[in-house]
């Protein structure tokens, strides 16, 4: 496929990555000339100096032949524009773009068709939702959702302390007591796809595949106590935390943003009336104390620099805050941050990449695209959802007896109303939803190509 991704900030640069490693023909626009030149250098792809809203810009980048533009330039307008000048000079483009500013929210919706936009993405806002999810179940360091929310993989840190510390795969189910399978352990920085003879260790997070209607018991018989979140304190006042603050408080949450912003602080206090906005250097260890760190429910560290969020929830998790989540930027050298103590880390740019790739993936196949499709183990493993349909080889024989490319996993069945966690002698038949977990190496676009 034919990719135009006009802007090459930290999105840009990620969307660049991804869909490079995927084989697609990309063309990069920026009006930064040295960021250019790295990315031309780094991928050996087309590069084009200039306002990416331009129609000549956008000409000499090839917009009429082009299947896609993903417009992630820093300002919501210019991304608007950007894809009203591409959809005006090819009617048949495809084009996603980013916007971020909560005022634009319904317009987006409501004029989609005249911006020309076949979707939209908000970082932001999926982070906070990522972020409210996370604070519903405070005993998983993450949680991707399929089927609706019916079937999840869930991330767990195992500690010394853990009922699954020194326990093999094997020897799980008398101790969880449910029905769950482990798809991948991330152990010293790499993913492994782990046997029934694996043996958790102290340090490794594992990857659980489970029915959404059980983690309460997974938690509970795993010795983890969690109760309902009452109190959140966020350091940061950026659009994030007001997109977090408000979900928050529609669940009766209530909520203290530390801003160091004067301006932004008389904001916050226009839009959030019920939340508690205090003025203040989110670093300042007695301002943290006397605003009651050690007694909130849960941490969100969402300032605008990683290094800060990373101080903040280091110092949050030695006061005993029993949630702790970290918003980093960048998460390129996620094995340094292996052993560090940041809770749940929160990656926006990871997040709406995956639905772009998603939205890519769809577009090159039509009829058997994946539903969903999540990135797990820090990058080095994918999660999908496929529907089996009439094209879809081998229904009806039982999983020990197909021959699966190396590295993939079916981890669920969704059989109608009924989902199994398979085993040897599991199928899957025409119309059942499928959930496949593979090394990022290996792409697979639809579920024939789970088969050798």
């Amino acid at each position: 496929m034919k990719i135009i991704i006009a802007g090459n900030g930290k999105m840009g640069a990620a969307l660049t990555s991804q869909l490079t490693a995927e084989g697609d023909d990309l063309t990069l626009i920026d009006s930064n000339l040295n960021v250019l030149e790295s990315s031309e250098e780094s991928y050996d792809i087309m590069v084009v100096h200039g306002n990416c809203a331009s129609m000549d810009v956008l000409i000499q980048a090839g917009v009429k032949e082009a299947d896609l533009l993903i417009a992630m330039a820093g300002a919501d307008e210019v991304n608007l524009l950007c894809c009203m000048t591409a959809h005006g000079l090819n009617p048949n483009i495809h084009t996603i773009a980013r916007v971020c500013n909560p005022e634009y929210t319904d317009q987006i919706y409501v004029m989609r068709q005249m911006f020309g936009l076949s979707m939209a993405v908000n970082p932001e806002r999926q982070a906070a939702t990522e972020i409210e999810r996370l604070l519903k179940y405070p005993g998983f360091l993450k949680r991707d959702t399929f089927t609706k929310g019916r079937v999840e993989i869930v991330e767990l840190r195992i500690d010394k302390k853990s009922k699954l510390c020194n326990v093999a795969l094997n020897d799980l189910d008398g101790i969880v007591k449910c029905k769950i399978l482990v798809c991948a352990v991330l152990r010293d920085g790499k993913a492994v796809a782990p046997g029934g003879n694996f043996v958790l260790r102290e340090g490794d997070r594992i990857y659980v595949t489970a029915f959404t209607n059980i983690l309460t018991l997974l938690l509970k018989n795993l010795g983890i106590l969690t109760h309902k979140v009452k109190r959140v304190m966020i350091c940061g006042g950026g659009r994030i935390s007001y997109y977090l603050a408000k979900q928050l408080q529609n669940s009766g949450v209530q909520v203290q943003i530390i801003e160091k912003d004067q301006e932004r602080c008389r904001q916050l206090s226009a839009i959030l009336p019920s939340a508690c906005i205090i003025q203040g250097d989110s670093t300042n260890q007695l301002l943290l104390e006397s605003e009651g760190v050690s007694s909130c429910d849960a941490l969100a560290t969402m300032t605008g620099l990683d290094e800060l969020n990373m101080i903040i929830s280091l110092y949050g998790n030695s006061c005993g805050v029993p949630q702790v989540i970290t918003k980093l930027g960048h998460i390129e050298n996620a094995d340094i941050l292996g052993d560090l103590s940041l809770g749940s880390v929160i990656s926006p740019k990871e997040l709406c990449c995956n639905t772009i790739v998603q939205y890519v993936r769809a577009m090159k196949n039509q009829a058997g695209a994946a539903l969903t499709v999540h990135t797990i183990a820090d990058g080095q493993a994918e999660a999908m959802e496929f529907y089996a349909d009439e094209r879809t080889r081998n229904c009806g024989k039982p999983l020990k007896a197909l021959k699966l490319k190396k590295g993939v996993l079916v981890v669920c069945i969704l059989k109608g109303a009924k989902m199994e966690i398979p085993n040897g002698d599991s199928y899957f038949n025409v119309g059942d939803i499928v959930y496949v977990v593979t090394g990022k190496q290996k792409s697979i676009y639809q579920l024939n190509d789970i088969f050798e």
